[in-house]
């Protein structure tokens, strides 16, 4: 199965969410993906740089996810406009695990996940463009402690209320274990959605 953790804003709790169900769901076996944008700066760079992270102690949040249990993490930096690039690297990692989870609101353009969650604070004013343009597609919220109460503003999705730091809650964690239930193989996601 795979799972894509997006978000509202940088820093609301993506990577904290993903850690929070790597921890809760270790029988998933999961591998996860950190996917972060970078600009070419002084000459030519590589489309994308996919890097397995060794080292849960490394402060990176993909160690982070190492930390917490990920039977593998990897840290996917992809230049503007690159990432369908490494979208057949993406592809071949996952054949290595029934179960991954990755965090990014723009993979959407290029693999259809088995659920996507999408993490807000309505708290927050900032609204990057890509969880905008993907909001549609969330199949449930998890909404940080302080968006809780504006919770009734967003009928039509399932929502889960959570406190950081570990941004998990019995209800998530239950909805997503229900979901990789359901699953007892994932096709390889691909295509456009």
């Amino acid at each position: 199965m795979l799972v894509v953790v997006g978000g509202q804003a940088h820093g609301i709790g993506k990577t904290a969410v993903v850690a929070g169900l790597i921890r809760a769901l270790p029988e998933a076996g999961w591998i996860a993906v950190k996917i972060t944008p970078h600009s070419h700066r002084g000459g030519a760079r590589a489309a994308y740089t996919l890097t397995e992270e060794l080292n849960p102690g490394s402060g990176t949040d993909s160690a982070r996810f190492l930390a917490a249990g990920a039977r593998r993490a990897y840290w996917l930096r992809a230049a503007a406009g690159q990432l369908g690039r490494a979208a057949p690297a993406l592809e071949r990692l996952f054949e290595s695990s029934p179960n991954a989870i990755l965090e990014s609101n723009s993979v959407l353009e290029f693999l259809q996940p088995d659920l996507y969650l999408l993490v807000l604070d309505l708290s927050v004013h900032d609204f990057k463009a890509s969880g905008r343009q993907f909001l549609h597609r969330a199949d449930a919220l998890v909404l940080i402690e302080s968006a809780a109460t504006a919770a009734g503003k967003l009928a039509g999705k399932p929502w889960f209320a959570v406190q950081p730091p570990d941004c998990t809650s019995a209800a998530l964690v239950d909805f997503v274990r229900a979901r990789l239930s359901a699953h007892t193989s994932r096709p390889i996601p691909g295509g456009a959605a």
